[in-house]
């Protein structure tokens, strides 16, 4: 064997050894029969997620990294976060007043217990699905963990566009929004081929038609009482 054809061999490894690099995927989602407001007047369809899975896949390894949902003006912030399945998520409280997050309704159910300003606290999820958060104290306070079994995936801007970058593969799409039914959700799922070129996704249309959204009550499966207080005690933080 000559050495041009050891050197041919060795580039040939090499190359193959390479990862692929990764394609742009784009598109666009529109929610439609909505009642919210924000969404009608103002346009504004953020918040949905675009998961992609390569087929055939294994599961992916849980970040080291933990992710972050803040108490912050008595909101969560993000409102909406994708994660992949054994992520740690912290939850810091930025206000001047205490909180309780916890979800006993899907999903994982966690319940953080009640803790002070400036505090923070750690849950592992570990189990797929939408697990809806809320405060024990603030009935007002609401989130969506999705938990994921797939690192790949995107959030609507609020122009409901999307962007993922993908190594070339097929790939299963999933489609979540908070105030979809399962049914309609299921329906968007599709497979597409991600190759050499960026990929444009024909646009896709979120109905919220069936979607019925109930009160929901505190940790203990009770109604709320009444709205507290919190100027009371700390002056500035609004109700």
């Amino acid at each position: 064997m000559t050495w041009r054809s050891l050197t041919f061999s060795s580039c040939a490894i090499l190359l193959a050894a390479l990862p692929l690099a990764a394609v742009d995927v784009s598109g666009t989602v529109q929610i439609r029969d909505s009642a919210k407001g924000q969404t009608v007047k103002r346009k504004d369809f953020s918040g949905a997620v675009l998961s992609f899975r390569a087929v055939g896949s294994p599961a992916p390894a849980a970040p080291a990294k933990h992710a972050v949902m803040e108490q912050r003006h008595k909101t969560f912030v993000p409102h909406v976060l994708p994660v992949v399945a054994g992520t740690a998520i912290d939850f810091p409280n930025f206000d001047p007043i205490f909180h309780n997050a916890f979800s006993r309704f899907s999903g994982q159910i966690f319940d953080v217990g009640l803790y002070a300003p400036g505090t923070s606290r750690t849950v592992k999820f570990v189990r797929t699905g939408a697990v809806r958060v809320f405060c024990n104290i603030h009935s007002d306070m609401t989130a969506v963990i999705l938990v994921l079994n797939t690192p790949n995936f995107a959030v609507t801007g609020k122009d409901g566009s999307f962007h993922v970058d993908l190594p070339p593969g097929s790939y299963d799409v999933s489609v979540f929004h908070e105030r979809a039914t399962d049914e309609t959700l299921q329906g968007l799922s599709q497979r597409i081929q991600v190759a050499d070129g960026p990929v444009r996704l024909a646009p896709i249309g979120i109905s919220e038609a069936g979607y019925l959204l109930a009160p929901h009550k505190n940790k203990y499966g009770q109604d709320y009482g009444p709205p507290s207080d919190d100027k009371v005690i700390y002056p500035g933080v609004r109700n």
